[in-house]
């Protein structure tokens, strides 16, 4: 369940020496030689590597523990390593298939029922062990992998774009994902944000790195475990704050620095968190559905910051990318050190900061017309995240319902809408454009209006009636409505890619550049194929109040499209329905959640 933020420190994720990400283009570059075009097998060939013989991992005194980013490796070799993984619908169980690619020739293998539960990634893929300088075994467990974790080439001639999404999906009511590793490219086996830290005291240890056995069964994958040579180093935050301005520009960052980073989005703080530099991070995921967890300091250059889509389910990044083999140490700590933020050739580290689209230099003109070509189909996932809060200092006393929704495109066309401002009004004129099969623009219709939304934590441009949210009673009548009835559009979730049209590399993915400023003219927003935004109701006039509502059984209906006035392929599928249970008192209340279908996530 969300919880309420708490104030406090700002922490940054764990993360190892960065020399890791260079080191592993050299190892890679021995291991994975370009294959013989005459024995070239039609299935990829998997194999594990280390980017390093020793890695040196960091635990923090305020909040110890280890994250085991050991720097290890899945890479494919004739051909792409690629899996679909979808459900029919919430009543069925998540399957997953192995995508051959021969040439022109596709081929599909089933595998094994129940082998994937969710669309995280697959599970128990690697066995990890650590020893003690004495030889003794202080941790032995296995991991998950998401095959679209943080990448990168390791061949001069592969791609020098990864075809395949970054990150696996995280929202529990995803319906279809693709997962892959671009042929001559390496995915990062470390779970990133969602692995759980380890206790391990300051010293040295040896790990020991394998793909389970049941995964080089199905896969082919040979058993050559990986050793890496681990130093724990314990620090603290007092002293890295009193170490002076070269330690805290050249590696970890203070609370203020942090969010002073992220100040270039134009949104100074969560919604609930004013623009407080001090607003914690992890405190911030928790108020948006995400589990938290303290981060420590990072370099900037690591990937690690969130993404701070405000308002927004934040899309946590996955460990930092690697770049290819520059031969050389020193030019590989240069290249390494030089390396920005951000999915670009060669890099997709995960952080979806991908930039908004740009609106059409003017208003259209001429007769507005809907032509006979594919629209979008918008779709509203049942809401999640739901937990009952005080109002905290906003409105004390009061008692509300606060949740998540999501509405996606379920395709085949993308929904653009572009705002125009005429000089001197407050809101811009809003127009849905249409596409033929070629990409070009052969119609567009009026479709409403944008507003500003001036309030901190939010100060961005709201599209109007794209989305309504109702409490309604057991018989399903209307008992109270949120105020919140626009936001700006952003693909923050991947909720089926194997839609047609998905667009596995959505851009409008961050609110900073999609939303536009109180001064602008025109803005563009974008929902793409494949991909829904995630809006989080959790402050009083967004959130349901249900300070005077009876105990009982309620369903949180979310609507897209209330009043029809964008153009899509099908109306009849925009609603849906969370089943909730409140109870308890007055100041006290308490919410249970049943689970929908086969989805038992609050």
């Amino acid at each position: 369940m969300m919880t309420r933020p708490q104030q406090g420190r700002t922490h940054r994720l764990t993360r190892p020496s960065i020399a890791i990400a260079a080191a592993v283009a050299v190892t890679a570059g021995v291991v994975a030689a370009a294959p013989d075009a005459k024995t070239a097998e039609p299935t990829p060939k998997l194999s594990l590597i280390a980017a390093s013989t020793s890695v040196t991992l960091d635990s923090w005194k305020d909040d110890p523990g280890v994250y085991l980013d050991l720097g290890t490796y899945l890479t494919s070799e004739n051909g792409a390593f690629e899996l679909k993984v979808t459900r029919k619908s919430y009543k069925d169980p998540v399957v997953a298939t192995q995508v051959l690619r021969n040439g022109k020739k596709t081929t599909t293998k089933a595998l094994p029922a129940g082998l994937v539960k969710d669309f995280s990634g697959l599970p128990g893929f690697a066995q990890v062990s650590v020893t003690d300088a004495a030889g003794k075994t202080v941790l032995k467990q296995t991991e998950a992998f998401c095959p679209n974790n943080a990448s990168g080439r390791i061949r001069p001639d592969a791609p020098a774009q990864s075809k395949y999404p970054q990150s696996c999906p995280v929202n529990p009511f995803t319906l279809g994902s693709v997962w892959g590793v671009e042929d001559g490219w390496a995915s990062n086996t470390y779970a990133g944000y969602y692995a759980k830290p380890v206790q391990l005291a300051a010293g040295t240890y040896t790990a020991k790195i394998s793909v389970t056995k049941k995964y080089r069964d199905l896969f082919g994958i040979a058993n050559k475990p990986q050793t890496v040579k681990v130093t724990v180093r314990e620090r603290s935050w007092e002293e890295e704050e009193g170490s002076g301005s070269a330690a805290r520009s050249a590696a970890p960052q203070s609370a203020k620095s942090a969010a002073g980073h992220q100040g270039h989005t134009g949104h100074g703080g969560h919604e609930g968190h004013q623009q407080a530099a001090d607003a914690p991070t992890a405190s911030a995921h928790a108020a948006h559905g995400v589990p938290a967890r303290p981060e420590a300091p990072a370099a900037r250059t690591t990937g690690a910051a969130p993404t701070f889509n405000v308002g927004h389910g934040p899309y946590p990044p996955a460990p930092p990318a690697l770049p290819w083999a520059l031969k050389k140490e020193s030019l590989q700590r240069q290249a390494f050190s030089a390396a920005k933020v951000g999915d670009r050739p060669g890099q997709t580290d995960g952080s979806r900061q991908a930039p908004g689209a740009k609106p059409n230099a003017k208003r259209p003109t001429g007769k507005a017309t809907v032509p006979d070509v594919p629209k979008p189909d918008l779709r509203s996932l049942p809401a999640y995240g739901i937990t009952v809060s005080d109002g905290y200092e906003d409105v004390p006393g009061k008692d509300y319902l606060a949740f998540s929704a999501n509405v996606w495109n379920a395709g085949p066309a993308k929904l653009v809408v572009d705002g125009f401002r005429s000089p001197g009004k407050e809101l811009m004129d809003a127009y849905q454009y249409f596409y033929d099969a070629k990409g070009k623009q052969v119609g567009y219709t009026p479709t409403g209006t944008m507003e500003w939304d001036p309030r901190p934590g939010h100060e961005h441009w709201h599209f109007t009636d794209f989305a309504s949210y109702r409490l309604l009673k057991a018989d399903k009548k209307e008992s109270v409505r949120s105020g919140k009835e626009a936001f700006c559009l952003a693909n923050t979730d991947a909720v089926d890619y194997t839609v047609k049209n998905a667009n596995w590399h959505p851009g409008n993915t961050d609110l900073s550049t999609a939303c536009g400023q109180e001064n602008s003219i025109s803005v563009r927003e974008v929902l793409d194929v494949g991909s829904g935004d995630t809006y989080t109701q959790d402050l009083p006039g967004q959130s349901f109040d249900i300070t005077g509502l009876p105990n009982g059984t309620y369903y949180i209906q979310v609507l897209a499209n209330p009043e029809n006035r964008l153009k899509e392929t099908n109306h009849k599928n925009n609603s849906a329905l969370r089943k909730v249970v409140l109870g308890g008192k007055k100041g006290a209340r308490t919410v249970k959640v049943p689970a929908h279908d086969l989805v038992n996530a609050n």
